[in-house]
């Protein structure tokens, strides 16, 4: 059986990827050896084995392999602008060695992809799922759901204008805690404090309470942060669970046929939420066909098989 070792990365997006990364290397045969980069553990110790890859999210395994001089061949996936800082601290260090024969570099934005003519060995792969992990497995309570940091004040008074326009449906918001008392800090007022507080339900880290809570709320809307034309992982995980997201407009909706409703502002966007959440025939309509395109194109095992694809005709 052919090995890989996999690197678990320190963010929390970048975990819940590679989980799906894995999960795909598993499906098509592969037995799996992880380090955890938040464990307090001895990477030598993972040097006795021999592995036909070592994988990973962003920069984390091109270090490890550079750090270690590992001759084993690296299969890096993106889903962070490779050049800036959030693909890893001391990027520009590595980048270099994004040069060398023995990488592969899988870049989650179509665009993003085009630009970077020096890497040797680049292809597009937009995000996947396990879609025995995210299916459609109970009926939700919640309506509304947002999932992420308020990193910039579009994404902050977008929840709390919407939660101040659509009085009567629930929402719920899930973050790390850091990130909940960071937006508490910037609400103007006791009204925006108690809309914060009221929907933060904590933090998920696993793909498993990932997949319960999107099976949960019948809407997620969508403020991509990452990218030019890309959908984040957010996407695939909701539309995989038969749940309707709404999104901002990206170029690469197109992988749906451009069903998937967007809108421009706030008010659009309340007024999208509450037509879906009134109109169960079309809601339905949208997310089965969606649903069959991400079982069918955007599910785990498919996508590293066409992944390791790729690689043999290098």
């Amino acid at each position: 059986m052919k090995k890989i070792l996999a690197i678990m990365p320190i963010s929390i997006g970048g975990r819940l990827t590679t989980s799906s990364i894995i999960d795909g290397f598993r499906e098509n045969g592969f037995e799996i050896f992880i380090y955890d980069e938040l464990k307090n553990e001895n990477f030598s110790d993972f040097l006795n084995n021999k592995y036909d890859f070592i994988i990973g999210y962003d920069f984390s395994p091109i270090k490890l392999k550079v750090d270690y001089e590992i001759k084993t061949p690296c299969i890096a996936y993106f889903s962070d602008d490779i050049n800036k800082s959030t693909a890893g601290v001391g990027y520009f260090e590595y980048k270099k060695y994004l040069k060398c024969d023995d990488m592969f570099v899988f870049y989650w934005d179509r665009e993003l992809c085009k630009k970077e003519s020096e890497i040797k060995n680049l292809f597009y792969q937009p995000h996947f799922v396990n879609c025995d992990i995210y299916y459609d497995y109970k009926e939700p309570k919640n309506d509304i759901l947002f999932m992420g940091r308020f990193d910039t004040d579009l994404r902050l008074n977008t929840f709390i204008e919407l939660n101040k326009k659509l009085t009567s449906f629930s929402f719920e918001w899930y973050a790390i805690e850091k990130h909940y008392k960071d937006a508490l800090s910037r609400c103007k007022n006791k009204e925006e404090e108690n809309i914060i507080k009221r929907s933060y339900k904590g933090f998920i880290d696993n793909e498993s309470d990932m997949a319960g809570v999107i099976n949960n709320s019948k809407i997620v809307y969508n403020i991509n942060a990452q990218g030019i034309s890309s959908l984040n992982y957010r996407t695939i995980q909701v539309l995989a669970c038969k749940r309707l997201i709404i999104s901002d407009k990206r170029d690469e909706l197109d992988i749906f046929n451009n069903i998937i409703p967007t809108y421009k502002n706030t008010d659009e966007l309340a007024k999208k939420i509450e037509y879906y959440l009134n109109n169960k025939q079309e809601y339905e309509n949208i997310t089965q066909k969606a649903y069959i395109i991400v079982r069918e194109k955007l599910n785990s095992k498919i996508c590293v098989k066409n992944m390791l694809d790729k690689i043999s005709f290098v």
